[in-house]
């Protein structure tokens, strides 16, 4: 039994001393593909917004469209690789990412300080205002107006942020899954008012005509593509890509078909919020 149990340590150190030789893998580590993966594989996996038009969302026909759908199009046929897209909820998108269930993402990322403290975002190549939205016959001002009302914002989405911040505690705050559940609970009577992108006023408008308006604006967002930190090949072959479709009019046309308005100007720099990878 003495023998057995001295065996038993030695094993064990030594296991210990082998482990300790291997940096520490995360499951992106595992299974996240690099650039060179995917076009040895010939095609590179994009996660996407599943349900919110016109940004990405899956049409009639199961295929999935809107302005990041086309311009993940274009990044993959730049590259010379097929697209796979990968449709996610808006709080699923990250972890989607960090994961390596997809190589990057073209999934209305709005550039955040806090977001760029978990993934690398590439220059920005969309603007989004984002605002808060509710029926016309009610006052809602400002933040103050919100105090005792329920005010639906898509979980963990830069409206959630904003107006937590805002609100706090005077406001019951819902979150939910994304940005068509965000939308049904206020024509629904579940919430007396949303936060949502710079298209909430279409779709509000073409559920319930002339009932709802916007109330007042959050902030505005631009959005970035994302990868994962230190990725270096993924964020330099994105930023090269939206370089040329700014400078060639592809960017331009796709804003027209889908935004229905010109590209807008771009900021340089953002606080806290690199583009590139150092």
């Amino acid at each position: 039994m003495k023998t057995n149990l001295k065996i038993g340590r030695r094993t064990l150190l030594a296991l210990v001393a082998a482990t300790a030789a291997f940096p520490f893998l995360t499951p992106a580590d595992a299974s996240a593909a690099s650039l060179a993966d995917a076009k040895a594989k010939g095609k590179v996996v994009i996660g996407i917004q599943g349900d919110n038009a016109p940004w990405g969302f899956v049409n009639s026909t199961g295929v999935q469209d809107g302005l990041d759908a086309d311009i993940g199009k274009a990044f993959a046929e730049h590259l010379g690789l097929q697209v796979e897209f990968t449709p996610l909820a808006v709080a699923n998108r990250i972890p989607a990412l960090v994961t390596g269930k997809v190589d990057v993402l073209f999934a209305t990322m709005g550039m955040t300080a806090e977001r760029a403290k978990t993934i690398q975002y590439s220059k920005p190549y969309a603007g989004n205002v984002l605002s808060v939205y509710g029926p016309k016959d009610k006052k809602i001002a400002g933040f103050d107006d919100l105090t005792g009302m329920s005010v639906g914002v898509p979980k963990s989405s830069a409206m959630d942020t904003a107006i937590t911040a805002g609100a706090g505690s005077k406001a019951n705050i819902l979150r939910f899954d994304d940005d068509a559940a965000n939308i049904q609970a206020l024509i629904a009577g579940q919430v007396e008012a949303v936060g949502g992108n710079q298209f909430y006023g279409d779709r509000l408008n073409a559920a319930a005509a002339d009932k709802y308006e916007t109330k007042f604006d959050l902030v505005t967002l631009y959005n970035g593509a994302g990868t994962r930190p230190g990725e270096k090949d993924w964020n330099e072959a994105i930023n090269s890509f939206i370089d040329k479709i700014k400078a060639d009019g592809t960017l331009a046309k796709i804003y027209a078909k889908w935004m229905k308005r010109d590209v807008p100007s771009f900021p340089d720099a953002l606080p806290d919020i690199p583009f590139t990878v150092k």
